[in-house]
């Protein structure tokens, strides 16, 4: 059995999305929501902690309130295929390993689109995870939960519990499950320069202050892995965080990335 871990703070985009896709599972499983709407917790890691503690199958899936089951099938395969994944540390729906962009098979928006991944026919193991749906073993998450001190708001929580997995013998993988995540992603309120140079590929996206305070925590705490892959970017451990977020380094980083991708598809 899957139990079900999600933090919320809107009762309708739970209800219309999650709880709804959910209400036609074939299989039982056990769903914790945590109402945050009261701002109880701080963060995510602390608010799915504890709720993932309480859990009692043999995994426990921790999704976003605004995410939508694509199958009425859903759980039963996607319990399915993780009894089939060696050394399995966490599985999710969409990630990313090294310069060839982010796997997964999820629409996004709204209205829903297919979302810019290359999808997959069975799993493949990544490097990090996107934090939209992860599913962990019981007995893994009993061992290490998510980091609540590198991992302060309600940003790369997976990316970071990815890593962790990495560097203690699991894997990680990404499931070719259909999800509809109704969201743009994160994004701070970008200047008019910002649009401008995002639009023509010229910098990555601008994120929350938020964001970048986790981000920074991650590249010291997984120091000895040198490049870090996340579906909002590539971050190498061995550079200061503020170089790297600098338009100067975007101007040249994102053709160059783009470049090497379209060398590496051609070999």
């Amino acid at each position: 059995m899957i139990s079900i871990v999600c933090v919320y703070n809107d009762e309708r985009a739970i209800g219309e999305l999650l709880l709804k896709s959910l209400e036609k599972q074939t299989v039982p499983y056990e769903l914790i929501k945590i109402n945050n709407t009261s701002k109880k917790f701080p963060s995510a890691a602390a608010a799915l902690n504890n709720g993932g503690r309480d859990a009692k199958g043999d995994y426990i899936m921790f999704v976003h309130q605004d995410v939508e089951l694509l199958s009425d099938t859903w759980l039963a395969d996607v319990e399915q295929a993780l009894g089939a994944l060696p050394d399995l540390g966490i599985a999710g729906v969409a990630g990313t390993r090294d310069e060839t962009g982010i796997i997964g098979n999820f629409f996004s928006g709204v209205p829903p689109g297919r979302s810019w991944t290359t999808t997959i026919r069975s799993p493949e193991e990544v490097q990090t995870l996107d934090e939209c749906l992860v599913i962990i073993p019981r007995k893994i998450f009993e061992k290490r939960q998510f980091d609540e001190k590198a991992c302060d708001d309600w940003h790369l929580y997976a990316v970071d519990y990815s890593l962790g997995c990495r560097e203690t013998g699991t894997r990680v993988f990404v499931l070719p499950m259909e999800v509809h995540h109704r969201s743009d992603g994160i994004g701070a309120k970008k200047s008019p320069f910002t649009l401008f140079i995002f639009k023509f590929g010229l910098s990555y996206t601008a994120y929350p202050r938020e964001y970048y305070r986790a981000l920074g925590n991650i590249l010291k705490k997984h120091s000895s892995t040198r490049v870090i892959y996340t579906t909002c970017g590539r971050w190498d451990t061995r550079y200061p965080l503020f170089l790297q977020r600098s338009v100067l380094v975007g101007l040249i980083k994102y053709p160059w990335t783009r470049f090497r991708r379209y060398i590496r598809e051609r070999q």
